[in-house]
């Protein structure tokens, strides 16, 4: 694969240092950031790769939270150009290429790696680590993964590797099967976070669905004890001090109080499910939500997860994927949910403040893109 030539010309930096792997149809980027959390506290040098980024390309490569300088970038472009452009790499090849290059050159002791789609096929399924961590499976990139639960579980289950313990956030009665088989013939231990206690250390990260990832994070710290030195007072401030450790946004983040805003990524219906529904737990008077969306999200599945009772503002987020707000309100519609369109996410945002009262909630969301234009 173009992943494997590109490691072996770098001369295989990601035999440099220690590795966890990450995927999972959602909760990747929040359960990497706590796992990095938690080891940065105990005083090592935490590599950090996770995409897509909010505002800044550099956002996706961290070494104990401080985004890759803009030189190693430039020089890492400039250096392997030729290369790229004889071998036709994607972007996402080099950026995985560029990750590895960076932490080894900079002498990383631990990289938590997160999956950019799927797993089997994905760039970053050259490495061998530590642990193979996958969250959860639910329905999105069906396009590429799949369309059945079993399916998108083969694709993540990829990661799996001989000889190396995997642990499994949450599961479902079509993808235990499917990662125990797996698991088995790589002889790779197995563990399930899904059937572990609740965990209750503080946590910097608010969103309801942070409970399973806390878990599946627990779990994984307990089987890197083996190899790290971690004590109960580092989980502890791992977990509280996650967005400060690792710059994470856009993940339930309240941006104001009255009116109460929230802005998240959930993009697909297995996180927008949890989403909508802390959202219901709040009190408040009216509530409004600007929404948008890129074009390859399955509206059927997603629409009718919202509520009736809500004001829309439809935007597009400013990327070619965006999809044009005409249409997402006229597919709305369908489901029930009205509201006006908007040139922009921030002028969509902006008028929705002038129509709320202190006692209203707004929800920012639909896409980690329209999270980008607000944070």
């Amino acid at each position: 694969t173009n992943a494997l030539l590109l490691v072996n010309h770098l001369k295989n930096p990601e035999n440099k240092f220690k590795i966890v792997h990450v995927a999972g149809t959602n909760g990747k980027g929040s359960t990497s950031s706590m796992l990095a959390s938690i080891l940065q506290e105990c005083g090592y040098k935490v590599g950090l790769y996770t995409s897509p980024h909010l505002k800044d390309f550099r956002e996706r490569v961290r070494i104990n939270g401080e985004m890759i300088s803009e030189e190693f970038v430039v020089d890492f472009v400039a250096e392997n150009k030729s290369f790229f452009e004889a071998n036709e790499l994607s972007f996402f090849e080099m950026t995985v290429g560029l990750a590895f290059d960076y932490f080894a050159k900079e002498a990383v002791d631990v990289a938590i790696i997160e999956v950019g789609m799927g797993g089997r096929l994905d760039a970053t399924n050259v490495i061998k680590p530590l642990i193979s961590v996958i969250t959860n499976i639910g329905f999105d990139h069906t396009q590429f993964l799949g369309d059945t639960l079993e399916s998108i579980a083969g694709e993540k289950a990829g990661i799996i590797k001989q000889n190396t313990s995997v642990v499994i956030g949450e599961y479902t009665a079509e993808t235990k099967p499917v990662f125990i088989v797996k698991a088995k013939d790589n002889n790779a231990p197995i563990y399930f976070a899904q059937d572990t206690p609740a965990v209750t250390y503080e946590c910097g990260l608010l969103g309801d669905y942070q409970e399973h990832n806390k878990k599946t994070v627990l779990l994984t710290v307990n089987l890197l004890k083996a190899t790290f030195d971690i004590t109960e007072e580092n989980i502890k401030a791992g977990f509280k001090n996650v967005v400060l450790n690792t710059d994470l946004l856009g993940r339930w983040q309240v941006l104001q109080k009255k009116p109460f805003v929230v802005c998240d990524t959930a993009h697909n219906s297995h996180g927008l499910k949890i989403v909508l529904h802390q959202i219901q737990k709040h009190i408040f008077n009216k509530l409004h939500i600007v929404l948008g969306v890129v074009n390859d999200k399955d509206l059927d599945r997603i629409l009718p997860l919202f509520p009736k009772n809500a004001i829309y503002y439809f935007c597009k987020p400013n990327v070619p994927r965006g999809l044009n707000p005409e249409f997402l309100q006229q597919k709305a519609a369908e489901f029930g949910l009205k509201g006006k369109v908007y040139i922009s996410v921030s002028v969509a945002y902006k008028i929705a403040l002038t129509q709320t009262n202190e006692n209203d909630f707004i929800y920012i969301g639909g896409s980690t893109f329209v999270v980008a234009e607000i944070v």
